[in-house]
């Protein structure tokens, strides 16, 4: 429960379009592309303990959280037991970094040590990132940019503006995710002093961030293909616009709990984009 393996799709899919890219190119190489897959969806994991933890011991999650069950809130396991659990999913994650360490040398070392500082850091320390406005930043950066691009790279040995611009839309997507979630527990979060975007800015503005996110990513692989960066085949990933526009419109139209449906929807949303936008690349 603590792992959340809804949140995983968020961590695989822009690995998949970064193994898509390097298969694109002609470097696809299977055990990095693997190493990769596993490694970032420890990371995850490791990051969802350490939030489970520090939101509770920040007084962010109580009685009134309106998310899925959070086990240290909800007297399952006691913080302490989370914590090693999260120091025990990074060392894996830092085992499995070895690896591609050595195959893409010191780049992946800094991908793999800021992803677990900034996992960490998103709900913990002095300055949290998701406490203070800058969850859409750390999202977008690491689920999008360093996770396509360091997948990408750990086998091509390079990173080509048509990987940078690929992860533009996994980072997009996956921010989102962030998005409905503030926005669902923008009563909460005010209460607990968690100064999200949402927070900020107000339940409009958070719809209205969503809305944008979704609408750049759509427009990203049409940017590609028509700058010539990409080929035809990332058009399909417009097969998945009108769940785009179910999700909007829902975010747009509910509040509180019922958000959870949006929130997973979005998830999947990223996961099927990133499929669609690999196998994209796969036929060209």
């Amino acid at each position: 429960m603590a792992a959340r393996p809804r949140t995983l799709p968020a961590a695989a899919a822009p690995v998949i379009v970064g193994a898509a890219l390097a298969a694109h190119a002609h470097t696809f190489q299977p055990l990095p592309a693997l190493a990769a897959l596993l490694g970032a969806l420890l990371i995850q994991i490791g990051a969802n303990f350490a939030n489970d933890a520090f939101d509770y011991l920040k007084g962010a999650d109580t009685q009134d959280r309106l998310g899925p069950t959070r086990v240290t809130q909800a007297g399952l396991l006691t913080p302490q037991q989370v914590f090693t659990g999260m120091w025990a999913v990074f060392g894996l994650a830092a085992l499995v970094g070895l690896y591609l360490i050595y195959m893409g040398g010191w780049p992946i070392l800094l991908i793999g040590v800021f992803s677990i500082l900034a996992g960490i850091a998103y709900t913990g320390g002095p300055f949290p990132l998701g406490y203070n406005g800058l969850g859409e930043v750390f999202v977008f950066i690491f689920f999008g940019l360093a996770a396509v691009c360091g997948t990408y790279y750990v086998q091509a040995g390079e990173v080509t503006p048509l990987a940078w611009w690929a992860a533009v839309p996994m980072g997009l997507i996956a921010t989102a995710i962030i998005v409905v979630n503030n926005l669902r527990d923008v009563e909460t979060d005010r209460a607990a002093g968690k100064r999200t975007l949402a927070v900020r800015w107000g339940p409009r503005g958070a719809q209205i961030e969503y809305a944008l996110l979704l609408l750049a990513a759509y427009l990203a692989p049409i940017g590609l293909w028509l700058s010539g960066l990409a080929p035809l085949g990332v058009l399909l990933t417009l097969i998945s616009a009108p769940r785009a526009v179910t999700l909007t419109r829902t975010v747009f139209t509910i509040k509180g709990r019922p958000l959870n449906a949006a929130l997973g929807g979005t998830g999947q949303l990223e996961l099927l984009f990133g499929l669609l936008l690999a196998v994209g690349l796969l036929i060209s």
